[in-house]
């Protein structure tokens, strides 16, 4: 008892030994950092006080000193966890450093001494010689702190991950990369402290945010943080191999190698607002913010966040393809929706018409076989009804015949466009007639299942445009009202059919205009609204230099067409997992995707490795994995718990005991594990669970089966696994990604439907 007391005290007189070491580190990189923030602030100053320089050139100058020391203070005021974060021990290097990088191959791979140590931060901080005490995660000299393996170490002997709180480093997890050698650093040998620092940063407990992995990112995962931005990046990976946190990465990375290029915006799409309000924390960590846009896909077109869900039957029809053609259709009857019969107008002395059948030529005529959006042909409508009435004027009158009696008839003709323009018969018909139409207003058009299925033809069956109807009824005649994620899609859609109408150039003259000589007279209120505006449509970008698509295996067509509008001159990386895919028709998902990235070159990268799941819950989802999905591979985890999951059932249809198991299996969990507890059940009992959860406190969450992904927790609760796999055509895939939600506990609660044996395992998991 006394020597293994002994034993851990030196261990705990080492730790606090190194602990100490890298504390002094960190006090002389926040000093140099303070040093930094006062030259910022005098520059910011010293630029102020130079208002009255009068050369542009001086303006300018000035103009840029105040923005680059101004972002340099933001970004030195942002208060990071783990500023510092990582230290590499290397040998001595085969090569002098080339171009900033130094040679990752050892002179002497026998060699035990440390050369050379670089401590790895979110920020790159130079000491006073210009020397680095902090190289930023993303320079290609921090590449190693991530690449090196005990298999292809390089020059790294041994690798440190620090935990620090604000500016006290609470913690070191080493691992030694060269166990063959006995490393030494200053003639003493170097210290190993802690069981690893992957295992040390998976045990940690999550909170409802997603953490950046900067200080634990394995090698796979940063070739892809840091391949070549050309092109498309695909990525493929499983359950807990780290493909959100590796695309947010990606973004911050792309950033620092190439600020340039990509100011023009990175836009990550997410599946759901869930998504994204977990992930959106992760960038400001990294010391970039204002440059990414993380949007979920159901709130990419403006002023719009899908409120509702579609039911897979009807989530099936909106996505595919076919809409396309529907929603030509629609446009065009919405257009046409109560459009009058008949145009009367009095000119030259008589009443003019045109009946129904001429304005239907005439109608024909404006649209013609283009693709210009409906709202920008107005113009060309008003023009041929012109044509058409003039026609009818002139009917009865001999063509010209001299060039004097041609000029004349062209004179006669050019008075009567101005005189019927300006009648109010012909402007309220054609406010009538050719409306200006809004996304909104066609998906109100065919609430009606009669008006859907004349419409519909061959795009959908007389079933589905009943099914697509009874989706919209809630909507107004305007078309106000909640959409789901599919429908945002479709908004998108109609908004390239229809297009923005033209704004009226003719305004009211007020009278102090004419006495003032003023263009325009505004009170505070519209300029204030004016600057709103500039500063949404600056914020609300249409086009991206880089498209992150996250779970890109449930995108589908109609939402890849979405992206791809806002990404066509972009370069993409796009992650995913076929095996998680809620979309039940990967085929023609993949032909939309094709469509969007044609002529762009394609690099594949696969995650192999569940950083996220111990293995005994890796196990219970491969059985399901393997009927979801047979012949894929499941990804390996990295550790054991030896806490296997638990199976509880209630074998009575009863809601009352159902809910009462349900709680008290979370009211277990929250005493088992201290971070997040979700309960995932089918989309339609989300109500329900999220009665279970009242009184539980902040830590629990209920979520709908679609909502659980990309999502992780410490422990979940999969209730009613029969219901989620029985909810559409994908919905084993769905239960697949529901079973890897838990980084420590898992809880599958079965009823009857399940057909749970003796022991509460359901007839699925079998």
């Amino acid at each position: 008892m006394g020597a293994h007391g002994s034993a851990e005290h030196r261990s705990d007189t080492v730790r606090d030994r190194e602990i100490a070491g890298e504390q002094c580190h960190l006090d002389t990189v926040y000093r140099r950092l303070e040093e930094k923030l006062a030259e910022a602030e005098y520059i910011l100053e010293d630029a102020a006080k130079r208002v009255q320089v009068g050369t542009p050139g001086a303006l300018a100058e000035r103009d840029a000193q105040v923005y680059r020391a101004g972002a340099h203070l933001q970004r030195l005021n942002n208060e990071f966890e783990d500023f510092l974060f990582g230290r590499i021990d290397l040998q001595r290097a085969d090569a002098p450093e080339e171009h900033g990088i130094p040679s990752q191959t050892p002179m002497d791979p026998a060699d035990p001494v440390v050369a050379e140590s670089l401590h790895i931060g979110r920020l790159g901080v130079l000491d006073a010689e210009f020397g680095p005490l902090v190289i930023d995660w993303r320079a290609p000299a921090a590449a190693p702190f991530y690449r090196a393996t005990p298999l292809e170490p390089g020059r790294v002997l041994r690798r440190r991950v620090i935990r620090s709180k604000g500016r006290k480093v609470i913690g070191v997890e080493d691992d030694l990369l060269r166990p063959d050698l006995t490393p030494v650093l200053g003639g003493e040998e170097l210290p190993v402290v802690g069981d690893g620092a992957l295992m040390a940063t998976l045990g940690r407990a999550r909170g409802h945010s997603m953490r950046d992995i900067v200080s634990s990112i394995q090698r796979e995962q940063d070739e892809v943080i840091r391949a070549a931005a050309a092109g498309a990046t695909l990525v493929t990976g499983g359950p807990g191999t780290g493909k959100t946190a590796v695309a947010l990465h990606r973004a911050a990375f792309l950033l620092y190698q190439d600020r340039r290029r990509y100011a023009g915006g990175i836009l990550v799409v997410s599946p759901t607002a869930l998504l994204v309000s977990y992930t959106e924390g992760v960038l400001p960590a990294l010391g970039e913010e204002g440059q990414v846009a993380i949007r979920a896909v159901g709130s990419l077109v403006d002023g719009v966040e899908a409120s509702r869900y579609d039911s897979p039957e009807v989530s099936r029809i909106k996505g595919s393809a076919r809409m396309v053609q529907l929603l030509r259709r629609a446009a065009r009857a919405a257009l046409e929706l109560g459009a009058p019969t008949e145009l009367r107008v009095f000119a030259r002395g008589r009443a003019l018409r045109l009946d129904a059948g001429r304005l239907k030529a005439v109608r024909g005529n404006v649209v013609g076989g283009g693709g210009t959006p409906l709202n920008l042909l107005r113009p060309r409508a008003r023009r041929l009804l012109l044509d058409a009435l003039w026609s009818e004027a002139v009917r009865d009158l001999p063509k010209p015949g001299t060039y004097a009696e041609r000029e004349q008839r062209q004179e006669e003709r050019e008075s009567f466009d101005e005189y019927v323009s300006d009648e109010a018969p012909f402007l309220d018909f054609l406010d009538a007639w050719w409306p200006a139409v809004t996304p909104r207003r066609v998906l109100a058009t065919l609430r009606q299942h009669r008006h859907t299925n004349r419409i519909a033809r061959r795009a959908v069956t007389p079933e589905e445009a009943r099914l697509l109807a009874a989706s919209w009824r809630h909507l107004d005649e305007r078309g106000a009202g909640g959409l789901s994620a599919h429908d945002v899609a479709l908004l998108d859609e109609l908004q390239v059919l229809l297009g923005e109408p033209a704004r009226s150039k003719v305004r009211e003259v007020d009278a102090v205009d004419l006495l003032t000589g003023l263009d325009e007279v505004t009170t505070y209120g519209e300029r204030a609204y004016r600057q709103r505006e500039r500063e949404r449509v600056a914020e609300e970008r249409r086009e991206y230099a880089h498209v992150i698509v996250d779970e890109a295996q449930d995108l589908t067509p109609m939402q890849w067409r979405m992206i791809g509008r806002r990404s066509r001159m972009a370069t993409w990386t796009i992650v995913g997992d076929p095996a998680q895919s809620s979309w039940p028709f990967p085929a023609e998902a993949q032909a939309a995707m094709d469509e969007v990235l044609a002529g762009k070159p394609r690099r594949r990268h696969t995650l192999t490795v569940n950083y996220r799941n111990p293995a005994e819950i890796a196990e219970v989802a491969a059985k399901v994995l393997e009927l979801a999905a047979p012949g894929t591979p499941s990804p390996s985890a990295v550790r054991s718990t030896g806490a296997h999951p638990r199976f509880a059932a209630v074998r009575e249809p009863d809601p009352a005991a159902f809910a009462a198991a349900a709680r008290a299996e979370l009211e277990r969990l929250l005493g088992e594990v201290d971070g997040t507890v979700a309960v995932v059940v089918p989309m339609d009992r989300r109500a329900e669970a999220a009665g279970w959860t009242a009184g539980l406190g902040e830590r629990v969450v209920a979520l709908g089966s679609l909502e659980a992904k990309g999502l992780e927790y410490d422990a979940t609760v999969v209730a009613d696994p029969t219901g989620i796999a029985g909810e559409s055509e994908a919905g084993l895939r769905v239960l697949y990604v529901a079973l890897t939600r838990a980084t420590q506990r898992l809880t599958v609660l079965s009823g009857p439907d399940d057909l749970p044996d003796a022991a509460g395992v359901p007839a699925l998991l079998k």
